[in-house]
C-alpha cells in the first residue's frame, strides 16, 4: 500500500524523470512527500511558479525529455500559464502537475478553486483530474504519451488532495513507448524529384525531436547536397552556425538579404519548423495557403501539415526518421546552385559586422567577445526584447543546444532557462542575457541559483526602458513617450545582495575582464551592461526610428 503522492512520485521515477521544478504548495503536500524518499528525482524549489513552469519548458528543450512541474491551484496555476504557453507555441514536451483542493469541496468555488478542464482545455494538448488514487499509473502514462507525441506540447494533470493522500495497492505503469513516425519510400523519391528540379534551393530547418545526432545527420546531407541552411525563430543551434552551408537565422531582426532569398527561393525544404509568424516575418514571406516556392514540408504531426501553408510535398515524419532517411539519399553528381548558396553565405557573413553606433558599450561587440569567449558547448538563455535582436546576429552558435530561447517571445524566460540548464548540464556554462526589463521579472531565481549552488551567469542590457515596444512606439506614434522608461536597481549590488558577484560594465572594453572575473567567483553573477537608450537596435538608433516615422 502506498500513498497517492508516493505512487506518483513512483511512476515519475519509472519515466526517467530526473528533476522536477515547484513552488509548494499544501494541496499536494503529498506528492511532495512522495519525492523526498525518491533518490533518483531532484526537487527544485523556485520562487514564482512562472519561473518553474519556464524552467521545465527550458529542461524539455535543453534534454529532450519532458519537463516536470509542480503548481498549487488558483494564482499558482495563473502564474505557471506563462510557462505553459511558452511549452505550447515552442512544441516543447511538459507536464504540469496541479494540486487541487479536495473532492468534497468540487464545484463551490471552494478556496483557491478554479474549473481546469474549462480554463485550459484549448490552452495546452491535453489536461485531465485524477479523481481515483487506483488510477495515477494510468494517467501518468498518458500524460507521458501525449506531451511526447506528435508535435510535443505541455499536459496539465489536476490532483485533488484527498486523493493524492490516500492509500491504494496498485501496479505501476510502464515507460512510455513513443511511435517515431517514419517517411515513405514514396514520400522520400518525392522529396529526390523536387531537390532535382530545383535552381535555388533554401532548407529551413527548426521544431521539436532534434538531437545532436539528428543535427549530424543533416549536416553532412547539407554538405553533400551544397545545401544552404536557415535555422527557424530562435533554433540557431540547430545547426554549426560555421558551417558554410549556414546561411542565417529567419527570426525577429531578419536580415533583408535573407528574406529576399526566401522569397526568391523556388524550393522550400522545411524540416520540423511550424513556419510561423516569427520565422516567416509575419507571414509574408510565403503565400497564404498557396506558397509560390515549391514547399516540401516535413513535420511529426500530420495536424501540422497545411495548416497555414499548403505543401507540395507534405512528410509526416520525425527529425529522427527523416535525417536517417536522407542519409540514404543519393548524392548528386554536380549541383546548378553552389553559386547561390556561396552567395547567401556571404551575405550571412556580413551581417555579423558590427554597425556603429551611439554608447560607450556596443551590444554588439560584446556579444562577439562572448561568442569567442565562451566553450562551444555553453548554452546561452535569453527571453524577450531588443537586446535578443544583437544576440540572434552576433553570436555564433556552435554546439547542439546551446541556444534556450522562447519562440513564444515570453519575457522572463532567460534566467529560469539559465537555471535549468545547470541543473540538466552542471559542467557546461550556463549564459544569461537579460534586457532590464526582461530581467526584473524572474529576477528572484537567482535565489534558486543560491540555494542550489549553481553559478549562472546574467548578462543585464540596461538601457532604462523597455526597448522593443518604445521601438515600436516610435514607429507608430513618434515623439510621445508613455509607458515604456523604467527605473532600476544598481543591478551588480542586486546580485551581491542575495550573495552572488556583481559588476558593471561602462565600456566595451570592460566586459572582457568582468566576464572573466564573474566566471571565476563560481558564484551566480550578474554583469550589468550600461547602454545608451539611442542604440535601439543592431542597425538603427532610437532618433532614427522616431525621424522615419515622422517623415511619413
Amino acid at each position: 500500500m502506498r500513498h497517492g503522492g508516493q505512487i506518483l512520485a513512483d511512476q515519475l521515477s519509472l519515466q526517467g524523470v530526473k528533476a522536477v521544478f515547484t513552488v509548494p504548495g499544501e494541496s499536494f503536500l503529498a506528492a511532495l512527500d512522495g519525492l523526498h524518499d525518491s533518490g533518483s528525482i531532484e526537487t527544485i524549489i523556485c520562487r514564482q511558479e512562472g519561473g518553474a513552469a519556464m524552467m521545465a519548458d527550458a529542461w524539455a528543450k535543453a534534454t529532450g525529455t519532458p519537463g516536470i512541474c509542480f503548481v498549487t491551484r488558483g494564482p499558482g496555476l495563473a502564474n505557471a500559464m506563462s510557462g505553459l504557453h511558452i511549452a505550447h507555441q515552442d512544441s516543447s514536451p511538459m507536464i504540469l502537475f496541479l494540486g487541487l483542493p479536495a473532492s468534497d469541496t468540487e464545484d463551490r468555488e471552494a478556496f483557491q478553486e478554479v474549473e481546469t478542464k474549462s480554463l485550459l482545455g484549448t490552452f495546452v494538448k491535453w489536461v485531465g483530474v485524477i479523481r481515483d488514487t487506483k488510477r495515477i499509473p494510468e494517467y501518468v502514462s498518458r500524460a507521458f504519451h501525449v506531451a511526447q507525441s506528435g508535435r510535443p506540447g505541455p499536459v496539465v494533470l489536476g490532483l485533488p488532495e484527498d486523493m493524492l493522500a490516500a492509500m491504494a495497492d496498485v501496479e505501476d505503469a510502464r515507460p512510455a513507448n513513443l511511435i517515431d513516425p517514419e517517411p515513405t519510400p514514396g514520400a522520400m523519391a518525392d522529396v529526390q524529384a523536387a531537390l532535382s528540379a530545383a535552381k535555388q534551393p533554401l532548407m529551413l530547418v527548426g521544431g521539436s525531436g532534434w538531437s545532436g545526432d539528428v543535427r549530424d545527420r543533416v549536416q553532412d546531407f547539407a554538405r553533400r547536397f551544397d545545401m544552404p541552411m536557415v535555422s527557424s525563430f530562435r533554433c540557431q543551434d540547430y545547426i554549426d552556425n560555421r558551417l558554410e552551408n549556414y546561411v542565417g537565422h529567419a527570426g525577429v531582426g531578419m536580415d533583408p538579404t535573407l528574406a529576399a532569398a526566401i522569397k526568391d527561393a523556388d524550393l522550400l525544404f522545411v524540416v520540423g519548423s511550424r513556419l510561423g509568424e516569427m520565422t516567416t516575418n509575419g507571414y509574408t514571406l510565403i503565400d497564404t495557403p498557396n506558397p509560390k516556392q515549391k514547399l516540401v514540408h516535413v513535420h511529426p504531426s500530420g495536424d501540422e501539415l497545411g495548416t497555414v501553408y499548403r505543401a507540395d510535398v507534405p512528410v509526416v515524419a520525425s527529425a529522427e526518421t527523416f535525417s536517417k532517411a536522407l542519409e540514404q539519399m543519393q548524392s548528386p553528381t554536380s549541383v546548378p546552385w553552389s553559386g547561390w548558396r556561396q552567395e547567401r553565405r556571404a551575405n550571412y557573413l556580413k551581417t555579423m559586422e558590427p554597425a556603429e553606433l551611439p554608447g560607450a558599450v556596443h551590444m554588439g561587440k560584446v556579444i562577439g567577445v562572448l561568442s569567442d569567449a565562451m566553450p562551444d558547448d555553453a548554452i546561452i538563455c535569453n527571453g524577450a526584447g531588443n537586446y535578443a535582436a544583437f544576440l540572434h546576429k552576433h553570436f555564433t552558435y556552435k554546439g547542439y543546444r546551446t541556444q534556450l530561447a522562447p519562440t513564444s517571445g515570453s519575457m522572463g524566460y532567460g534566467l529560469p532557462a539559465g537555471v535549468a540548464a545547470k541543473v540538466a548540464f552542471p559542467d557546461r556554462a550556463s549564459i544569461v542575457l537579460a534586457g532590464d526589463g526582461c530581467f526584473m521579472m524572474t529576477c528572484q531565481e537567482l535565489a534558486t541559483c543560491m540555494q542550489y549552488d549553481l553559478p549562472v551567469v546574467v548578462i543585464v542590457a540596461n538601457n532604462s526602458m523597455y526597448g522593443t515596444i518604445r521601438m515600436h512606439q516610435e514607429r507608430e506614434y513618434p515623439e510621445r513617450v508613455v509607458g515604456t522608461r523604467l527605473t532600476n536597481p544598481d543591478f551588480a549590488k542586486f546580485a551581491e545582495s542575495f550573495g552572488g558577484h556583481g559588476e558593471t560594465v561602462t565600456d566595451t572594453e570592460g566586459f572582457k575582464p568582468a566576464l572573466d572575473r564573474a566566471i571565476a567567483s563560481g558564484k551566480p553573477a550578474v554583469i550589468e551592461l550600461k547602454l545608451d537608450p539611442e542604440a535601439l537596435t543592431p542597425r538603427q538608433t532610437l532618433s532614427a526610428v522616431r525621424a522615419a516615422a515622422m517623415a511619413k
